[in-house]
């Protein structure tokens, strides 16, 4: 957004790749949270998720926009709960609430100004929260070097990828490693994953400490790496696909 590519065609598109990568993040999360102990909860979470997002579809297409706020904050909490009470985090089950909603649903502006709301009041509380949760005293410089390591390894994969991806579908010189680059910028999804990781103690405080620097760094090395990028190459900002 603040370099002013978000609501161009090259914007978007880049949003919906990143909607794919965060499905696989998601399901990837499902697969490792997944408890046999829990089992049947968590089975019964998913059909009556299936069977409530074909109920709220249909409300929400049927009442009026103003009113379409209130539902879909209801729906939020609603699934946080139910996910939370079958096993998984409540974080699984608010990125679901959403993901079956359609943004055509809300009028662009009201949604620009709720997230900056939500940045303004519930972010800075999020991230105090997860700075608090670090230990810097463990591990010492190992946790530096694991950082770099998953930081190489995160903006290595991501370009190769997207490289393999334009080439295939002759995408423009340079265009590739913009779009690697601009697909960097996932901290806060990363910095959840690691928190919910933290939270089920499938990892200890010091691989969440290095997976959060490598968040933060991967973030911190897309401006400076893309803007002189679209300044030479202004004309993919208007390309769609």
């Amino acid at each position: 957004e603040k370099m002013e590519v978000l609501r161009q065609p090259l914007g978007q598109r880049i949003l919906r790749y990143a909607s794919l990568d965060d499905i696989a993040i998601w399901g990837v999360l499902a697969l490792i949270l997944l408890d046999w102990e829990r089992i049947g909860r968590q089975g019964a979470f998913l059909v009556g998720f299936a069977a409530a997002t074909v109920a709220i579809r249909m409300l929400m297409k049927r009442i009026p926009q103003r009113d379409r706020w209130y539902v879909s904050l209801i729906w939020l909490a609603a699934c946080g709960f139910a996910a939370d009470w079958a096993g998984l985090h409540f974080m699984v089950g608010a990125f679901l609430s959403g993901a079956v909603l359609d943004s055509d649903w809300f009028d662009q502006k009201q949604m620009d100004q709720f997230r900056q709301h939500i940045l303004l009041a519930v972010m800075p509380v999020f991230f105090l929260s997860t700075g608090l949760r670090t230990q810097w005293d463990v591990g010492g410089l190992m946790v530096f070097g694991a950082a770099a390591v998953l930081l190489i390894a995160s903006i290595a994969g991501k370009l190769l990828g997207v490289r393999i991806a334009g080439r295939i579908l002759k995408w423009e010189k340079g265009e590739a490693s913009i779009i690697g680059w601009l697909l960097q910028t996932k901290a806060l999804i990363m910095i959840i994953f690691a928190n919910i990781l933290l939270d089920k103690q499938v990892i200890t405080n010091t691989t969440f400490t290095a997976l959060l620097l490598m968040a933060v760094g991967s973030t911190m090395l897309t401006t400076p790496v893309v803007a002189p990028q679209l300044k030479k190459i202004r004309g993919l900002l208007g390309k769609s696909g």
